[in-house]
């Protein structure tokens, strides 16, 4: 099931690729969406708000492991391209030693400061040890979460992106019951339903990592290839920890706009927090694409294959269009059905809270598919630099309008916030892709 992306019809092999990694994307969206289903549904509107209020620490602590991992899968994807099986088997053994290393760094200081973040971040006092309950369980089971993502990258560089989606639907279903389990029978509150989602993970890495070392021989390591190689972990690093870097920037900026939703108190939060899910299952398409191109211009800059890398791109800004309008057409026009999934009989005030959000949000969604294909590309790429810088352009972009807008305009005017940080962001990221590629093709003589 792997697929070389250094042939064939740049379209149609970023399409075939993206469908199983946008399958399993939604399942990881089922994750989260299950949670919130369960606990507004059992356990009232105030734990929802209270888990909601958890999204933007778990971003800065998860996107940064995540991103991480997602470093080691570029790394894994260049020796792909290159045909150079020696290495990428020790690139395997190099990611599964910093995959342990990082999760233990990451897991002991932030469960230990997980109430005082939710403390600076204005969480309501009705909803925060139920928020800290959460988001401690999920603190405490990062290596669960990182390691199944190290193994769904490195099966991805190698263009397998089934066999990641097959675990993790059997994964969600687990979860289902789990969180059943934990929230109806135990009675665990909000601990239970990240009880479900880090075990649900957990099995899900495990399975992963038993399938990818019996399947592909290029994948398997052996005792030789675990050896100190300071140069290459060095590699590895600097892509992973520019990529974890803009994932935390970015998440800071998030943990600034929970921060200004979070004043206008708990029955907005719950509000924000359906939207957010909303939102969230319809731009899957848009991380997936980004998945996609980072996947495609690792292997095609490994194998030399610039002419490639300039088509797909030019494929990826076409997808984006598509990608825009479906996200703005669900969350408009399915959006305001989908709230009724995550709070219990919503008032009309949540709706209409839940729904200025969806609104002001979907008029942006281009820009917003323009991060995650060129961010992505261009990490995939090696010029990491600029979508790192470009993560800081978010954060200052999203806290400007919120200081220009909270006071004059209230909850409406906090809604212009992320649209503000992607119009900018995304105009970045676009204009230094083309410019790289301007570059290039005067480099290589390219037409």
């Amino acid at each position: 099931m792997k697929t070389d992306m250094t042939k064939g019809n740049p379209m149609k092999i970023i399409l075939l690729f993206s469908i199983p990694v946008l399958m399993g994307n939604l399942f990881q969206q089922f994750y989260n969406m299950v949670d919130t289903i369960i606990v507004g549904q059992y356990l009232g509107s105030k734990a929802l708000a209270a888990v909601g209020s958890t999204g933007c620490i778990m971003f800065l602590v998860l996107g940064f492991a995540n991103g991480i991992a997602q470093g080691f899968g570029v790394m894994a994807s260049h020796a792909f391209g290159a045909k150079k099986e020696k290495l990428l088997k020790h690139y395997v053994a190099l990611a599964i030693i910093l995959t342990v290393i990082v999760s233990v760094v990451l897991t002991i200081p932030t469960v230990l400061a997980s109430r005082q973040l939710l403390i600076w971040l204005n969480t309501p006092d009705d909803i925060l040890v139920m928020a800290d309950a959460y988001i401690k369980v999920i603190f405490a089971g990062i290596f669960c979460t990182m390691s199944y993502n190290v193994a769904s990258g490195l099966l991805r560089s190698i263009g397998d992106s089934k066999t990641p989606l097959y675990f993790l639907i059997f994964s969600s279903v687990l979860n289902i019951v789990l969180d059943i389990f934990f929230i109806v029978v135990v009675k665990a509150g909000t601990a239970g339903a990240a009880y479900a989602t880090v075990i649900s993970q957990g099995i899900a890495a495990v399975l992963s990592f038993i399938v990818m070392f019996k399947k592909y021989d290029l994948l398997r390591t052996s005792r030789e290839d675990y050896y100190m190689d300071w140069s290459g972990i060095w590699r590895m690093l600097s892509i992973g920890l520019q990529m974890a870097l803009n994932y935390s920037i970015t998440a800071i900026g998030t943990m600034i706009f929970q921060a200004a939703v979070n004043v206008f108190g708990s029955q907005v939060v719950a509000a924000y927090t359906a939207a957010s899910k909303v939102s969230n299952i319809a731009t899957q398409t848009m991380p997936t694409l980004g998945t996609a191109a980072a996947t495609y211009c690792g292997q095609n800059l490994g194998a030399g294959r610039y002419d490639r890398i300039f088509k797909g791109m030019k494929s990826c800004f076409f997808i984006c269009i598509g990608c825009a309008v479906l996200a703005a057409a669900i969350n408009c026009f399915v959006g305001p059905y989908m709230i009724g999934w995550f709070i219990t009989s919503p008032t009309a005030t949540d709706i209409d809270c839940a729904m200025k959000y969806l609104k002001i949000a979907s008029v942006f969604m281009l820009p917003l598919a323009w991060i995650f294909a060129y961010r992505n590309g261009l990490q995939g790429l090696n010029k990491g630099l600029v979508p790192m810088l470009s993560g800081a352009m978010e954060l200052v972009s999203r806290w400007i309008a919120i200081l220009a807008l909270s006071k004059p305009f209230g909850y409406g005017g906090v809604c212009f916030a992320d649209p503000a940080a992607w119009l900018t962001t995304g105009i970045l990221l676009i204009v230094t892709y083309y410019v790289w590629e301007m570059r290039m093709r005067k480099k290589i003589q390219i037409k």
